[in-house]
Parts: structure tokens; C-alpha cells; sequence
């Protein structure tokens, strides 16, 4: 069947656009904080290797999924799902998928605006010189000012409109995006590249390397495989709309399924490289490796930042490759949410930028005051942000994955598959085939259900709730295990102030 290509979405201009859009979509904030902090605990080189064979065997097969979707049909996922139904005579409920997955971009959007705010606050931070001389202490003070002071909140929603508009000022016109992706993408590859030379200059690169890479049987357990997976899962946009837009803008003659698998290769490339580069400037902290998520990116680097010479100009290359990496995947994040307005409403590309914009702006105010001035509003133990984050990773997500791989999986025609990868070779149709029929129902539900399950426990530590095994207040006394007091000393793990950098 002939795909029509004169759609209200456009395309994209080059080829080689799809593969940049898609290392924005792909290379966000995980990779510098979490990935690094997971090879270092489970396994080094092995872990790596498991996530990697986890990408190629799960994650892919529903990349491919989507992206091929996409391009078949020349619309948004909402659109292109409610066709497909249609023209294989299926209830016309499978719609609701599309807009689920919808409905799940813009939450990650809201989010991703919040932590781009703290992004650009620390690249001004960094280049005025306030990392020099810092501690553990005095860097948690001050996340805690910027972001969880609510008597200073009215600062953070200052840098947090202040990341919207930076975002909008290019969303507004699908040939700025474009021009965006192809541009910052490889220009943080290079900036990554001489920071990651500057590291073995210092002396520090094989060190970090060795954290990162080392190969640690002994660290190796099933739950190294099980970690490797969920990350696997989580980590390129999955469920969020954002590879069926792709696909959809996607240049006549673009090289998909090399694409997809040159974006999942230099996924793993960058978090190795990241992890080698924050590792060696936060070399400064007792045990850097402790540190994690906002920990790691916001508390240990800029301290490591601060003891070197010139530290605020490399504070500053430091934090605008951070800055980057969340301004790019806030971009094409937008694309995916204003392709489904503007095929909705038919409305212009800049009054649908505009809403959006303004609606995850709001929506990210719930993030935000979550942290200071709404941080004492909790529903059974969590805060309006971390529902946010349950709903969207526990059940939105997996639900989204779960049924676009039955759909296609169990529903399309034989043939479809092949069909929507372009002549692909029937082997490959085969085992894509059996991967979307057999393993990935399967393994999205138990990965969204132990998402679900960690939350769950979360709220058992901030109250007495029917599920929990035990009271709250003997989880965070006498009962609590040793691993998790070594927790609680590490470097933004504490209770009450500096809590953002748990997030």
C-alpha cells in the first residue's frame, strides 16, 4: 500500500534528521545520572552488556514498532492507531492507546521543563563561580535554596519559565526543530568528547572507566539482569508517542531500522562516556559512586567542579552539555504532543506550540511546588509529584507498550510486519514477530508492575498504609537495614531539607 506523504505533519527535510531527533528523544538525563550509578553497582562491563542485549532483544522490536507505524501511516499515534483499527475492522477503542501514549508525553514533558529549569539555574551558577570551594553540605544547601525553599520558590518558577520559553522559541517552527536536533545533537557529542579528553588529561579517565566499565562478576545477580532490563525499558522514550511522530516525519529514504539501531548503540556510548566524565570530576567526593540521580548531577559534580582551576568555565561546558541534553529531549517531546493538536483541532503549529507549552508549564508547577511550598501535601504517603511519576512510569507507560505490542503482535495480518519495516528479511520479520507476541506483553507488564510496587513502598515509608507489611515508623527505625542507612549517609540522601536530591 502507497503511503501518502502530503500529511498537516510535514517531513523532515534530510535523512539523517530522523537519527539526530532520535538520539534527542533517546539521550536524556538517565544517561548521566542513573546509568552511570547502575554500572557502577551491578557489574561494570557486564551490566553493560546486559542492557545493551536488552535493548536489541526487548526495547528495539517496539521501537521499531512504533517508528514503522509512524511512517506507514503519516500520522500521530493518536491518528495512526485509530486508522489502523479501522482498516482492520478492530474496535475502535484501540484509540485510546494512541491517546494514552499521548497523554503520557506531555506528563514526561511537564517534568522534563522542571529539571531543564535546574539545568540552566546551575550552567549561571557554575559560570558565576558558585561552585568554588563547595562541599557536600554546601551544594545540598544549595539545590535545597533553588528548589525546595518556599519562601524562594518564586525563583525556581522564574528559571522554569525561563527553560518553557527557550523550548518554545524554537518548538514554534518545525524547521527550527529540525535545524535544532541536527545541530546540538552532535555538538554535545563533541563537547562530551573533549570533556571526556580533558578527564584522562587530569589523570582521572582510566579511574572512572574502571567504575563505569570494570569488569565485577562478583556484583553480577539477577538483579543486575532485572535493573539492566527496567532501564533498557525506560530509557528511549518508550510509550511516549515521540517514535511514531518521528516516524512519521521521516524523509523518504531514510535508513530506519539502521537508524534506530545506530540511536540504541550511541545511547549506550554516551552513558558509558558520561559516566567516565562525571565520575572523574566528582573524583573530589569520598565515594562519588554513592551518589545518584540529583545526588550525582547537582550535588557531587559541581563539588568535584569546584577544586579545579578555571572551574567556572568548566562549570559552565559541564552544565550547558547538561542543559542541552534536557532542552533537546523537551523539544522532540513537544513535537510528539503538538502532532496529535494539530491533527485534532487543525490548528496552526504555533497556536498549538503555544498551548501545549502553557499547559505543561502549569501542569509542571505541580512538580515544582511539590519540592517546597506543597511538599507536606501527600495522598496515601506521596506527594502530587511522585503520583505523577507512578501513573506515568507504573501504568501509563507499560499500558501503552503492553498494547501497542498485542496489537501488533497478535492483530496485524501475517505480512503486516514486513510490510511496515520495508522488505525486511523474514528472519528478521520472524523473530521481530515473536519478540511482539511472546516476550514484550509479558516483560512490560512485570516491569511497570514492580515500577508500581517500588512506589507502593514508598508510601509505606511516609505512613501506616493497609498493604504495608509493617508500620512506617519501624521501617525508618529499628527495622531498617544496613544498606539503606548506607544510603541515608550517602551525599543528598537526607531527611528534610536537601530531600531533592532523592528525586
Amino acid at each position: 500500500m502507497p503511503t501518502p506523504l502530503n500529511t498537516t505533519l510535514g517531513l523532515w527535510s534530510g535523512r539523517s534528521t530522523f537519527f539526530w531527533a532520535a538520539a534527542a528523544a533517546t539521550i536524556g538525563l538517565g544517561n548521566l545520572w542513573y546509568f552511570p550509578w547502575l554500572a557502577s553497582q551491578f557489574g561494570g562491563g557486564y551490566f553493560v552488556l546486559m542492557y545493551l542485549a536488552f535493548l536489541l532483544l526487548v526495547t528495539l522490536p517496539l521501537i521499531l514498532a512504533e517508528s514503522a507505524l509512524g511512517r506507514h501511516s503519516r500520522h500521530n499515534i493518536a491518528l495512526a492507531m485509530r486508522t489502523e483499527a479501522q482498516s482492520r475492522r478492530l474496535s475502535p477503542r484501540w484509540r485510546w492507546v494512541g491517546r494514552v501514549s499521548v497523554l503520557s508525553g506531555f506528563l514526561v514533558l511537564s517534568i522534563t521543563l522542571v529539571i531543564g529549569s535546574i539545568c540552566l539555574a546551575y550552567v549561571f551558577y557554575g559560570a558565576l563561580g558558585a561552585f568554588a570551594d563547595a562541599t557536600p553540605a554546601s551544594m545540598t544547601h544549595t539545590l535545597g535554596r533553588l528548589v525546595e525553599n518556599p519562601h524562594e520558590y518564586r525563583g525556581f518558577v522564574a528559571w522554569h519559565l525561563g527553560f518553557v520559553v527557550l523550548v518554545g522559541l524554537v518548538a514554534v517552527r518545525q524547521a527550527l526543530v529540525e535545524r535544532a536536533v541536527r545541530l546540538v545533537m552532535p555538538v554535545f557529542l563533541i563537547l562530551l568528547v573533549a570533556l571526556l579528553g580533558w578527564s584522562y588529561w587530569q589523570g582521572a579517565g582510566a579511574g572512572s572507566l574502571d567504575a563505569v566499565m570494570g569488569l565485577r562478576w562478583h556484583d553480577v545477580s539477577f538483579q543486575s539482569a532485572w535493573v539492566a532490563l527496567s532501564h533498557a525499558f525506560y530509557t528511549l522514550g518508550i510509550g511516549l508517542g515521540v517514535w511514531t511522530v518521528m516516524g512519521a516525519l521521516m524523509a523518504p529514504g531514510t535508513p530506519l531500522k539502521r537508524s534506530v539501531v545506530g540511536v540504541a548503540l550511541l545511547d549506550t556510548i554516551v552513558g558509558v562516556m558520561a559516566g567516565v566524565v562525571i565520575y572523574g570530576i566528582a573524583q573530589s567526593m569520598i565515594n562519588p559512586t554513592d551518589a545518584r540521580g540529583f545526588g550525582l548531577v547537582f550535588i557531587a559534580l559541581p563539588v568535584g567542579l569546584g577544586g579545579f582551576d578555571y572551574h567556572q568555565l568548566l562549570s559552565t561546558a559541564v552544565f550547558v552539555a547538561i542543559l542541552l541534553v534536557a532542552w533537546t529531549s523537551a523539544l522532540v517531546l513537544v513535537e510528539a504532543v503538538v502532532g496529535w493538536l494539530r491533527e485534532w483541532l487543525v490548528s496552526p503549529r504555533p497556536v498549538s506550540v503555544l498551548l501545549v507549552l502553557v499547559l505543561a508549564w502549569l501542569t509542571g508547577l505541580v512538580t515544582l511546588f511539590s519540592f517546597n511550598i506543597w511538599s507536606d501535601v501527600q495522598f496515601l504517603g506521596l506527594t502530587p509529584f511522585r503520583w505523577i511519576e507512578l501513573v506515568t512510569s507504573g501504568l501509563l507507560i507499560p499500558l501503552v507498550a503492553a498494547a501497542l505490542a498485542v496489537f501488533l503482535g497478535w492483530l496485524a495480518p501475517v505480512g503486516y510486519l514486513s510490510e511496515l519495516l520495508g522488505g525486511a528479511h523474514q528472519w528478521l520479520a520472524r523473530l521481530w514477530h515473536f519478540a511482539l507476541r511472546y516476550l514484550l506483553p509479558v516483560v512490560v507488564v512485570a516491569v511497570g508492575a514492580s515500577y508500581s510496587v517500588a512506589s507502593l513502598q514508598l508510601m509505606c515509608e511516609n505512613g501506616n498504609l493497609v498493604w504495608c507489611r509493617q508500620p512506617a515508623h519501624e521501617l525508618t527505625t529499628g527495622s531498617q537495614s544496613e544498606s539503606s542507612r548506607n544510603m541515608d549517609q550517602t551525599p543528598g540522601r537526607q531527611k528534610g531539607p536537601g530531600r531533592a536530591a532523592d528525586f
